[in-house]
């Protein structure tokens, strides 16, 4: 059995194959090569770029700084200019770079954009005026070859100067009233916000405390007590115009109006028209005012339509308030100032005016007739008051005694004085 003849190969194809094969290999070595020098390169690259992040970090920021301030201060001992001054130039450089990012903050938060630019102009066109100064020889020109008194610049330079230290001083002086005069509008509207939040408070704590459930007034004499006792509470710590607030609440709601009372049970009674009946002579409210405004300041407050019949109001300051159609009548108002107050319709007595006289400890009032019914009124000052009608300025230059007929818009010619006639 014979095996099958194997072909003798060609010498010119081994050697043509021979060259391919090194030549791939060649061209592997130099792709291996070029392969690891770019590896090389791109370590290199990240190397260099890790030391530069390591160069900018705090800690080594902080490092730096620290040997140059020792270099400068070994500088400064040494008096050795040459380590001393780069030493300088370094610190500088370090500290600017901390300070610079919260002073840029602040100039651009404290100086606009534009002023910015108007500050930097004006600098500048002052560096470029000195310059042209400078390098043209105006100034000689200008003071005609004479020479230049620096003694006198000096001294005006120290004048300008002394001017300069003045104008910041005044400016120092109006920011400082300015601060001032904002911090004041500002604790003025906290106060306002607060008592205004006190006095709402109140009107709800008195609103709940003598209405019930259905909506009616329920006011037991202990109730009573403890609204005449919040009510004198809050008015003590509160502004003029707190204080007038609440009186017109309370005279709003009827609770300064003496009200008919059930003789059993003391409640109040229907009038049939959908509110209580009032009784001048016998009913009982349910907050009386007693002494609670004497000597206050009401003055330029809106008192319209108010219910302050009997209240004391010795030595109170009115001036300017407005007091239209308000019933003062057995009202006490001995040395109040109602100057320059509007009293039109305003009450201050019953009955026919000839035959009505003030309040007395001793006798009731008769409101057909107007005995005991008046206010009050002697030693008061109403300067300037309008809207006085005859029968109010009638009375009160009868029963307001000199010094109240002194100031009457109008005069008092032709109306008795019955108060010194009465003594």
């Amino acid at each position: 059995m014979t095996r099958p003849s194997t072909p003798t190969p060609n010498p010119e194809e081994q050697q043509n194959s021979v060259s391919s094969r090194s030549a791939i290999e060649a061209d592997t070595s130099l792709s291996n090569g070029k392969g690891g020098l770019s590896t090389s390169m791109a370590g290199l690259k990240s190397t260099s770029a890790r030391f530069l992040r390591f160069a900018t970090t705090s800690s080594s920021l902080e490092l730096v700084t620290g040997a140059a301030t020792v270099v400068l201060i070994l500088g400064l001992l040494f008096h050795n200019s040459w380590i001393g001054l780069p030493a300088a130039v370094v610190v500088l450089w370090l500290s600017l770079r901390v300070l610079w990012p919260p002073l840029s903050k602040g100039l651009q938060e404290w100086v606009s954009v534009r002023n910015q630019q108007l500050i930097l102009a004006g600098v500048l066109s002052l560096a470029g005026l000195i310059g042209v100064i400078q390098f043209t020889g105006v100034l000689p020109m200008l003071l005609g070859g004479r020479s230049v008194n620096w003694e006198a610049v000096g001294a005006l330079a120290d004048s300008f100067g002394a001017i300069g230290q003045i104008l910041v001083a005044f400016l120092a002086l109006f920011v400082a009233w300015r601060q001032y005069v904002i911090s004041k509008e500002l604790t003025e509207q906290q106060n306002r916000i607060t008592q205004q939040q006190t006095i709402d408070a109140y009107f709800q704590g008195i609103s709940d405390l003598v209405i019930n459930e259905e909506g009616l007034l329920e006011d037991w004499p202990p109730e009573r007590a403890i609204a005449e006792g919040r009510t004198a509470a809050i008015l003590t710590g509160l502004s003029g115009e707190g204080k007038a607030k609440v009186i017109r609440f309370l005279s709003s709601s009827k609770l300064l109006t003496p009200l008919k009372r059930d003789r059993r049970l003391g409640r109040a009674i229907f009038d049939g028209l959908g509110g209580y009946e009032e009784d001048l002579e016998y009913g009982v409210r349910v907050i009386d005012l007693v002494g609670m405004l004497a000597n206050v300041d009401l003055s330029g407050t809106d008192l319209r339509r108010t219910e302050m019949s009997e209240a004391n109001l010795v030595h109170s300051n009115l001036q300017g308030c407005d007091l239209g159609r308000a019933n003062l009548s057995r009202c006490i108002l001995y040395g109040a100032n109602l100057s320059k107050t509007d009293l039109t319709r305003t009450r201050f007595f019953y009955g026919e005016v000839e035959q009505v006289t003030p309040r007395d400890r001793m006798n009731p009032p008769n409101f057909q007739t107007g005995a005991q019914t008046g206010a009050v009124i002697e030693n008061a000052d109403f300067s300037k008051a309008e809207g006085l009608s005859e029968e109010q300025r009638y009375y009160c230059c009868a029963w307001g005694g000199k010094k109240t007929r002194a100031t009457m818009p109008g005069g008092c010619e032709g109306i008795p004085n019955k108060l010194e006639g009465s003594r």
